[in-house]
């Protein structure tokens, strides 16, 4: 059981506090409801790029980094298709320094034009390296166009389109997009550690609470325009074995079915006793070398994604994976074939997961952070995932197996 309380400031700020005496640390975890599903397609990759910029400077502190590394703390930062967050960690004394820090950017960047250029590049050579330089590293470029409507934000990955994109982006461009989405009134605030609640309650109202509360810019997100009938895509890259995908359209986060959809990706891959192992991997024929599953996680409808490494780049080995994967999907949808203990096996396998998740202060405050943000009590969360049961994954399998996948075989060049 994780202890917290929770209120929100006159501003919109939502608070969720975790006093934690037996550190001597805190950590501090600021989550702004925006992200990638935020851009349109003329200007793909802001959302990462502003990441960065909120370490270049704000109102009154020209450099974030120094100032928290001064007071011995660190920091670092994501950005997803759906929300950006800022977290640090700092000795317990020291905590006032964060709040002023972070505080001092949601207020306001400096707007600084050589902070700008200097991200530019940072985020240009970053695209780079991970996508145009990396084996299989613009592989979710392929797969998310073929999945989305071009309109979609979810069509292009967090990193953008193109880093021609990050090139072109303007003072004006990234003025209007730090006032657009970041304020309080469109934030969390997460604190876990060594402070107690009443000193933590004076420091954030002393620095966040004169914050003004914005304007956010409205989200109007079109239709997923997932396929009506199974797609099939081939892409190629300097990689040494070929890579097959199979994407399925999933509902999105919160709903019953997306924590389903969740299990049956633990019940297929997690861990060596997961089925695409024990029958693909080790139990094989020794075609496949790596197969894994997941989910993309998203607030709004996602995929589940089946892929597999096979040894061999024939097109008959490609397609023996592709029947492999979903194969062991539709075998999920037999009724029965899921056992109680299998199934409990995986959720205690969740559950032992959950609680490493939260097993420190940091942890703690980007977990509190998201739960907060999606309107839930974080001790909820296991209970909810037990509550799944073996004809939940039958019914769920059954579903997914008959929606049109996307299909992507990424293979070496010849």
């Amino acid at each position: 059981m994780i202890e917290f309380r929770r209120y929100t400031l006159s501003n919109g700020l939502r608070v969720i506090h975790n006093y934690d005496p037996s550190t001597v640390m805190v950590a501090v975890d600021v989550l702004y409801n925006t992200g990638a599903r935020d851009e349109s397609r003329r200007l793909t990759g802001i959302a990462h790029l502003f990441e960065h910029l909120m370490f270049g400077g704000s109102v009154n502190i020209p450099s974030f980094d120094k100032e928290l590394e001064n007071a011995g703390g660190e920091n670092n930062a994501w950005t997803s298709n759906d929300f950006t967050n800022f977290f640090d960690i700092v000795p317990a004394q020291n905590i006032e320094t964060v709040m002023h820090l972070e505080s001092d950017r949601m207020l306001g960047l400096s707007f600084n034009p050589e902070s700008l250029r200097v991200q530019r590049s940072v985020v240009t050579e970053e695209f780079k390296q991970q996508c145009l330089n990396r084996p299989y590293g613009d592989m979710m470029h392929g797969l998310r166009a073929a999945l989305y409507a071009p309109e979609h934000p979810y069509s292009w990955p967090v990193i953008g389109l193109e880093p021609e994109h990050i090139a072109k982006v303007t003072d004006a461009d990234v003025r209007e997009w730090f006032y657009a989405h970041y304020a309080p009134n469109n934030a969390v605030l997460a604190i876990s550690g060594n402070l107690d609640y009443e000193r933590g309650r004076e420091l954030i109202e002393k620095w966040f609470g004169d914050i003004p509360a914005r304007d956010i810019a409205p989200r109007r997100l079109p239709a997923p325009g997932f396929p009506t009938g199974i797609v099939a895509r081939e892409m190629r890259g300097a990689v040494p074995y070929p890579n097959v995908v199979a994407a399925i359209p999933m509902d999105p986060y919160g709903t019953p079915d997306y924590r389903v959809a969740d299990c049956i990706t633990d019940i297929l891959s997690a861990g060596k006793s997961s089925r695409f192992y024990r029958r693909l991997v080790a139990g094989g024929d020794g075609s496949i070398i790596e197969a894994d599953a997941s989910i993309t996680g998203s607030e709004d409808p996602g995929f589940v994604m089946l892929t597999a490494r096979p040894l061999h780049n024939t097109q008959a080995a490609l397609d023996a994976a592709r029947d492999a994967l979903m194969g062991q999907l539709r075998q999920l949808a037999v009724p029965g074939d899921v056992s109680e203990y299998e199934l409990q096996r995986t959720l205690n396998r969740f559950e032992s997961t959950f609680e490493l998740m939260n097993a420190d202060a940091l942890s703690k405050a980007q977990n509190l952070a998201m739960a907060e943000m999606h309107g839930e009590d974080i001790n909820d969360t296991v209970p909810r995932q037990r509550l799944i049961t073996t004809a939940d994954i039958s019914r769920v399998a059954a579903r997914l197996a008959d929606t049109p996948a996307v299909v992507l075989y990424y293979r070496p060049e010849q």
